[in-house]
């Protein structure tokens, strides 16, 4: 049997939190369904609560808008891919091991997992690559990073800084390298789908490998310099 995973988010995303009861989980699960379907614009509870068979009182319980569920699931899923990360570098001391390791969770995150059976990794990451910065890129993103919002962002960030810095120690922009290696991780899945011109992977089955070869390059070529041209 396998053990079921509840991942932390701050609690001020949500009214209830939907991971703890039967309803909750349902409003997860059919809201990942309906936004990969329809697209996050077309989205709206009304939409939902028919594809659940409830009402939109009942989906209000939880959030108060489409905004805070959609920030609800991309939270959740920076969480999930800290919480493999934490798993998969368990006992591993070889930061650059760590790194790889990192790398390849970033995109093996997508994979569906039955300690989840609520969320549906595959359609989750799917909605991240095409609708996952409109939870934050947003006229009142200082005011909901001042509440905490995007916690599960930076730890996993830092997470990742830190093991680059333990590779290279004089490197100087860890957090940047960090952020940057996470977002090409699926930005560059999506150029392959939607705009090809803006990588060089291609729309074929091993995207993914492609997609994690080309992170380990871009990573370990940068880090590889110990030189840097000073700027005055």
């Amino acid at each position: 049997m396998s053990v079921e995973i509840k991942i932390a988010l701050n609690d001020g995303i949500y009214l209830k939190d939907p991971q703890d009861s039967v309803l909750g989980r349902n409003i997860l699960k059919h809201s990942i369904v309906l936004i990969d379907n329809v697209g996050f614009e077309t989205f709206n509870f009304k939409k939902l609560a028919q594809e659940m068979g409830s009402t939109e009182a009942s989906v209000y319980r939880y959030f108060e808008n489409k905004h805070a569920l959609l920030l609800y699931l991309v939270s959740w899923y920076w969480g999930w891919v800290s919480y493999l990360i934490k798993i998969n570098t368990m006992n591993i001391e070889d930061p650059k091991k760590k790194l790889e390791i990192i790398i390849h969770s970033f995109v093996s995150a997508s994979v569906d997992n039955p300690s989840t059976e609520y969320i549906d990794e595959n359609k989750l990451h799917s909605i991240i690559i095409a609708e996952g910065t409109k939870a934050y890129r947003t006229k009142d993103v200082d005011k909901e990073n001042g509440k905490g919002f995007f916690k599960n962002y930076k730890q996993l960030i830092t997470t990742v800084a830190d093991v680059i810095l333990a590779i290279n120690p004089k490197f100087k922009y860890p957090y940047a390298l960090a952020s940057s290696l996470f977002e090409m991780s699926n930005d560059h899945l999506y150029f392959a789908k939607h705009l090809p011109r803006l990588t060089d992977i291609k729309e074929e089955k091993n995207k993914h490998c492609e997609v994690e070869n080309m992170l380990n390059y871009f990573s370990f070529k940068l880090l590889s310099y110990e030189i840097f041209i000073q700027v005055d």
